[in-house]
This record gives structure tokens, C-alpha cells and sequence, in this order.
């Protein structure tokens, strides 16, 4: 019968074949795959949000034509019909089709065209004629070189292959000037990898014509940046890379090396040179594709001198790379690349999972300004008494030690020390300062606990860097800049990220934020603890989004003469670094005020559209939410008195944006710190005053228990305690075994102890009901 048929069976009985006859996987370049499209948000406990897979994704020529969605014999074919429009939405196929094995239904995205499929399942080459009517050479050499997977260990994430797609698609188009946004994290170098990966094997050069192999070039404007590019190119054979660096320019006696395929430089080199840049030793045509890491910062930029690199390899197609699509303060890249063929935005890869969400701490204290009243002893510099100063005007102008200790001092007081951290500081001089005060009063008794990563650091300062961002060491913890590390720094596991200088930049600020945004095994989330209002970034409308229309710039104006741009370049945000030689003013605080400096804390929540809430529109919005969910209070106590019921509740509030973590910030809002969830929610709901876990205990165990005797009584006991100090956690269905085999060595001998396990998991029941019927 139909109505008992399962959708495995259908998929394998009835849809399979029909593909199969149409030459879906069997044809020549033709791949039928069941693709998990994103993992689901992350949340807190190891959980994470709604995985998206789509049934069947049909790919011809390294192109993702069409997605199926399949329902079972016995249900409508239009039951897909939703899922599969998002589906191919995501993976950017021209066609959906939605499916239970009897009857077909076909979405057209480019036409809007949808209905009824009366024709049989078209071919692969049916489906690409549909999908490219013209006939493009180099799109079909392209996909015929397959990803380079690492013996299978790496598969590319939706995004990464429409990124990669869209890039070849332009340059099979001959077009030049090509630029990708993506978020920090999402894997840019990964995706530069496979695009030179793909040229270089189709041979595709700027005659186009397939006679010899590409010579590509990796620009980037930091050493660190160039050297992960070579380290991640490592499937092309060494004897393809090379790195144009000044120890290699030097062995081959003041020549760059020419005899590659790859090379990776950054601008400052190439900019070098006696009697002219070195660059110019390379003839205009030499490179066949250029990448530019980062471009926002570096040649495309009108004003920079390293512009004139790009436009000396002029005849070669370029590709911009940048994490920061808005273009308001980057008019100037999106002008020389034109629009970017894909966007990934910040929001997006939180969303899908591929990245890690944050939560924001504002940090405020009574010392954010200062005003020198003449009480304080002035130890260098010159001062007015009544001149007043804000936070830009803190570690570039003047410099109040005991400020800084005091922010040290509640940052390491609320976190975990354990877990790595990066503090953004004013100037290199202040992030030596930072390090210090750390350092001092850090628990730690490790020397290396704390160190500081600037441009002035050099070798050493990389050294600390490298040993930062192996997972597998724990020594530094944290590390302080100035903007050094605000790119280019893959630490996946940074849990913290710290604000003590203000950053006015949206693109800055981007950056920084990505720091944090790297998954590791068991990050829900990073914090950022800001002590300089940089949350009111996200206040404003291009903090994620779609770009906007580029302003056209003016004409560029001539290159001032000099030395390379710093290793440390600054993306427009408040302050130089060290800028001028103006002596700073430098104040030591009279005796005790430092003991009267006060923070007052607030966390940003964030909503289903990547907006930050006041902690009252969270609370409003989570009381309708859970009004529609829970009609009474007889409903709220029916849902958590039974475990199995609870944890149901409980992932429904998490796939609607309540995870254990914010609900356990709600704990605090309404000050019921040691009270069980179940109070929280009722407050909400119903502004029931909180009872304490204690007193739940304490009533259970005398009113509850009266029934219950002997070692089962002792075992519920001690259930309640452990309920009493470390809350309704330890109430799950799955901990009673935990129980069991703490108590007594196994479960077997529990049940040997206590008797029957259905009794046992009775009473284990019962307690509960007992516990929230109060």
C-alpha cells in the first residue's frame, strides 16, 4: 500500500530510478548528492539550532543545477515544494523540484515559472542547456577539475562553492576585476585555494588558451597573512609555491624568483628595492591572476602608494578578498573591482552555524571620563584643572595607571582565566601596560601567561602569536595589541575579546569581532567585554546587511614619497598609534580614589534578525513567546515536573532563540540567582515571586518523602542535593543512570540495591512532580 510506504522506500524504489534513467550519476560529470547545507546556530550544552539537508542536489560540470526534496508515496508532491525553493535559494540552483515518486512539480528560478512536470526527468545535458545556453570553453574545464579534498578531508561548504563558482564563472566570462565578501572565519584562503587549484589545473593562462599552466600571485599586506596562504596551498607540490621574501631575494643575490607557479609576497616587499620596486623585475604580463588578501586595506585602496602594483600587472585578472561588504567607507575598493559576484555575511554564518554567536558585556564605570580637579598628583606632561577627557583621549594623551588596573581587575575577576583572550589597546605602549597589569594579577603562576603582539614585538612577538593559536597549548592565554591582530589571526579557540580602545571603524570593528567567530568543540559562544561603547556599532544599519550602492570617488590624488606602510596598518578607527611626540600627560590618582571606581555591567541580547535588544525588549519578547506556548500555570508545570517533557520544552525555547545561557541570564536580570528555571519563567509569565532551590528541596524532602524509605530514600536525597547546587541540570532523564553508577559502582548493582528500574525511575519521576508542585 502506498499509505505504508516509507520515504527511504519511495526515494529508493520509485525517485532513484527515474534519475537514474534521466543519466543523473551516470553520465560523465554528473553527480547526484544528499547535501547537509549548514549545521544549525550554535547553542550552549554541545546543541546546536535546525540542520538544513537537502535530499537530492543534482551537479553537472562542477555546478549545482537543481535541488529535490522527496516525501513519501503517501503524501501531496507539492509537500516539499517550500523546502526545496529555499534549498535551491541557498545553493544558487536555477531549479527545484519538489517530489513523492509518483508525480513531479518543477520551480524555475530564473522564469518564475512553476507547475506540474508532464515530461520526463531531464538529462544532465538537458538541464545545463536550460541553465547555459551559450557554449563558455573554460566554464566546462573548469568543472571537470574536481576540488582538491585532501584524501576527503575537506568538502566545501555551500557557500565556499558558490563562492568558488562564481569566481570562475567570471573569469571564464574574461572578466578581471573580481571581488568576494565574506565574513571573517567563513575559510577565504580555503576558497583562494581551490579557485588557483582549478586554474592551475585546466591550465587556464591570460591567452586563454590551455598551453601552460597559470602563474598566480598571493598579495597580501602582512607577513602572517602570506605565510597561512603558502601553508595552505600545501596540495600544489613545493616545487610549485615559492615565497618572494627579503632571505630569498637576498640568496638569489637581489633577483625575485621567477622559476614557480604560486608565489605569495606582501605589498611592503614588492615595494622595495635600489634603483626601482621590486615588482617591476617581473614583466606587466608575468602574473595570470592575482589575489589580494584583505584588499580593502591594501592596492585597491586610491590613496595607497601600493596601488601602483596593481595597476603595473594591469593585463592580469585580479580578485579582491574582503570580510567587510559595506562600502561606505571602502568606496574606493568596490569602485576598482565593481560588485562583488558573492556576499557571506556575519550574520549569515551564525545563523547557518559556521560560526560562533557572541554575546556583548558593556562595561561602565564612574572613571569612563575624567576631569583634573587638581587633587591628583601630575607626574609628567601639563594639565589645566578643569580640563576634562574622554575615552579618546585615554593612552594617547593621557595615561591614569590606575584606570587601567581597575578594568584589568573586573575583566580577570569575571572570566574564566583559563580560556585565551585577545585586549585591543590604544597604542603598543598601552597594550606593554596591559600585559602587565595582567600579568600582576592574574592567578596563574605561569611567566608567559600574558604577552604582547605588536608590530614593535618583531620575531618574538610572532613566536607568542603562533604558540596563541595552537589549540592544543594553553600558554599565552591572552595576548594584548594595538591593531596588529585585528586580521589575519586564525585562533579558533579565543573565547574573549576585549575592548579598552574605542573603535569608530565599522570595518575595524568587523574585523575585531571576527576574532571571536571561529567554531572549536565546545564554544557556544565568545564574549565581548567592551569598556568603550563599541556596541553602539551595532546600532548602526550597515553593521550586516546587503551592501550599498558604492559612492563614486574623486579623482585620486598623486602618492607621497616614502617608506612601506607598517606592519600594522590602521583601518580609520579613533587614534594613531604612538602617533606624534607630543609628551603625555600622566596622572597618578590621589590616595584611595581608585578604591572608588565602580562597574556596572549589562549584556546586549540579540534577536532572530541579528539586532541587539535592551534587556526589557528581551524579556518583552520572551514573554510572548512563551505566552503562546504555555496557555496557564497548570500548562508551565505540566511541561517541566516531568524530565522527558522539560527537555522537549526546553529545545523548543532554544530553536526560538532561548538557549540555556540567555535563560540563565534572566536567572539574574530578576536577581533569582539560586533559584530553579521553572521560577523564572513563572515570574514572566505570571510574576510569581521566586522561591530559592533550597526551599524546594527542603519541602520536598519533608512533604515529599514520607512514602519513600530506605537506601531509595537516601539516593533522592542526595538527587535533591546535588539539584540544590547545581540546579534543574541535574534533573535530566539521562543523569538517573549517572546517579546510579556514581553511587553504587553501576546500574546493575543499583537495581540489585534498590530493586526494580521501573520503580526506580518512578520515584525518580515522582520526586519531581513533587518538587514543582509547590
Amino acid at each position: 500500500m502506498i499509505h505504508d510506504e516509507t520515504e527511504s522506500e519511495t526515494r529508493a524504489d520509485r525517485i532513484d530510478p527515474v534519475l537514474r534513467a534521466a543519466g543523473w550519476g551516470v553520465v560523465e560529470g554528473s553527480r547526484v548528492r544528499r547535501e547537509v547545507i549548514c549545521p544549525g546556530r550554535i547553542l550552549s550544552g554541545n546543541r546546536r539550532g535546525k540542520s538544513l539537508s537537502c535530499d537530492y542536489v543534482l551537479i553537472y560540470r562542477g555546478h549545482k543545477l537543481a535541488t529535490i526534496e522527496a516525501k513519501r508515496a503517501g503524501l501531496s508532491h507539492r509537500e516539499g515544494v517550500g523546502q526545496t525553493k529555499d534549498y535551491a535559494m541557498r545553493l544558487n540552483a536555477r531549479f527545484a523540484y519538489a517530489t513523492n515518486g509518483l508525480n513531479w512539480y518543477q520551480i524555475d528560478r530564473a522564469t518564475g515559472h512553476e507547475g506540474d512536470m508532464a515530461t520526463a526527468f531531464p538529462t544532465p545535458d538537458e538541464l545545463w542547456e536550460k541553465v547555459y545556453p551559450l557554449h563558455n570553453n573554460w566554464r566546462d574545464r573548469f568543472g571537470a577539475v574536481e576540488f582538491e579534498t585532501d584524501g576527503g578531508k575537506w568538502d566545501p561548504r555551500y557557500y565556499q562553492h558558490r563562492a568558488i563558482t562564481a569566481v570562475l564563472d567570471a573569469i571564464a566570462e574574461n572578466k578581471r576585476r573580481i571581488l568576494l565578501t565574506l565574513a571573517t572565519g567563513t575559510g577565504k584562503t580555503s576558497i583562494a585555494f581551490q579557485i588557483a587549484w582549478k586554474l592551475f589545473q585546466s591550465k587556464w593562462n591570460l591567452s586563454r588558451e590551455p598551453v601552460r599552466r597559470p602563474r598566480i600571485l598571493f598579495l597580501a599586506d602582512r607577513n602572517i597573512l602570506a605565510d597561512q596562504a603558502y601553508n595552505s596551498f600545501s596540495g600544489f607540490d613545493t616545487d610549485a609555491l615559492t615565497r618572494i621574501n627579503p632571505a630569498a631575494i637576498a640568496k638569489n643575490k637581489g633577483r625575485v624568483p621567477k622559476n614557480a607557479s604560486v608565489f605569495f609576497t606582501i605589498f611592503q616587499t614588492f615595494m622595495t628595492g635600489d634603483s626601482e620596486p621590486l615588482y617591476k623585475q617581473y614583466p606587466p604580463d608575468f602574473f595570470d591572476f592575482i589575489i589580494i588578501d584583505e584588499c580593502h586595506r591594501g592596492g585597491a585602496k586610491d590613496e595607497s602608494e601600493w596601488r601602483a602594483i596593481l595597476e603595473y600587472f594591469e593585463p592580469a585578472a585580479q580578485l579582491g578578498l574582503t570580510a567587510t561588504p559595506k562600502r561606505k567607507h571602502n568606496a574606493d575598493t568596490y569602485a576598482y573591482f565593481g560588485e562583488p559576484v558573492y556576499t557571506y555575511a556575519l550574520k549569515e554564518g551564525i545563523e547557518d552555524g559556521f560560526l560562533t554567536p557572541f554575546k556583548v558585556r558593556q562595561m561602565a564605570s564612574t572613571i569612563d571620563e575624567y576631569i583634573y580637579d587638581g587633587s591628583d598628583e601630575l607626574l609628567s606632561g601639563e594639565v589645566e584643572e578643569g580640563e576634562r577627557f574622554s575615552e579618546g583621549d585615554f593612552n594617547t594623551r593621557i595615561i591614569i595607571e590606575d584606570r587601567e588596573l581597575s578594568r584589568v581587575k573586573e575583566f580577570m575577576s569575571q572570566v574564566d582565566q583559563r580560556q585565551k583572550a585577545i585586549v585591543f589597546c590604544a597604542t603598543q605602549d598601552h597594550a606593554a601596560l596591559i600585559r602587565d597589569l595582567i600579568n600582576q594579577v592574574k592567578t596563574s603562576t605561569n611567566p608567559d601567561y600574558c604577552h604582547r603582539v605588536t608590530a614593535n614585538d618583531g620575531a618574538i612577538g610572532e613566536a607568542h602569536l603562533r604558540a596563541f593559536q595552537d589549540n592544543d597549548k594553553t600558554i599565552p592565554t591572552i595576548l594584548t595589541t594595538s591593531q596588529k591582530l585585528s586580521t589575519g589571526v586564525d585562533a579558533r579557540n579565543v573565547r574573549h575579546i576585549v575592548l579598552m580602545r574605542p573603535v569608530k571603524s565599522m570595518i575595524e570593528f568587523k574585523q575585531i569581532i571576527g576574532r571571536g567567530t571561529r567554531t572549536f568543540e565546545d564554544k557556544a559562544f565568545f564574549t565581548i567585554w567592551d569598556f568603550v561603547k563599541a556596541h553602539e556599532n551595532f546600532q548602526d544599519p550597515e553593521w550586516d546587511g546587503e551592501p550599498l550602492e558604492p559612492v563614486v570617488p574623486g579623482p585620486r590624488g598623486p602618492r607621497m614619497p616614502g617608506e612601506p606602510e607598517p606592519e600594522e596598518p590602521f583601518d580609520g578607527g579613533d587614534g594613531g598609534d604612538d602617533a606624534g611626540p607630543t609628551e603625555k600627560i600622566v596622572i597618578k590618582l590621589a590616595d584611595g580614589k581608585d578604591r572608588h571606581i565602580r562597574f556596572i555591567a549589562t549584556t546586549t541580547y540579540w534577536g532572530p534578525d541579528g539586532h541587539p535588544m535592551t534587556a526589557a525588549q528581551f524579556l518583552q519578547r520572551l514573554f510572548g513567546d512563551l505566552s503562546g506556548m504555555i496557555p496557564d500555570e497548570d500548562a508551565l508545570r505540566a511541561a517541566w515536573s516531568n524530565p522527558d517533557r522539560r527537555e522537549q520544552f526546553l529545545e523548543q525555547l532554544s530553536d526560538r532563540g532561548y538557549d540555556h545561557d540567555k535563560l540563565d541570564d534572566m536567572r539574574r536580570l530578576i536577581d533569582a540567582r539560586d533559584s530553579d528555571l521553572f521560577d523564572v519563567l513563572a515570574y514572566i509569565l505570571f510574576t510569581h515571586a521566586p522561591v530559592t532551590r533550597q526551599q524546594r528541596a527542603r519541602t520536598t524532602e519533608t512533604l515529599g518523602l514520607k512514602a519513600v524509605d530506605g537506601e531509595l530514600k537516601n539516593l533522592l536525597v542526595s538527587i535533591l542535593r546535588a539539584y540544590v547546587t547545581n540546579g534543574e541540570g541535574e534533573l535530566g532523564t539521562k543523569k538517573l543512570g549517572n546517579y546510579l553508577i556514581a553511587r553504587y559502582g553501576s546500574v546493575a548493582e543499583g537495581k540489585a540495591r534498590l530493586g526494580d528500574l521501573t520503580a526506580i525511575k518512578a520515584a525518580y519521576v515522582g520526586l519531581q512532580e513533587t518538587l514543582y508542585s509547590i
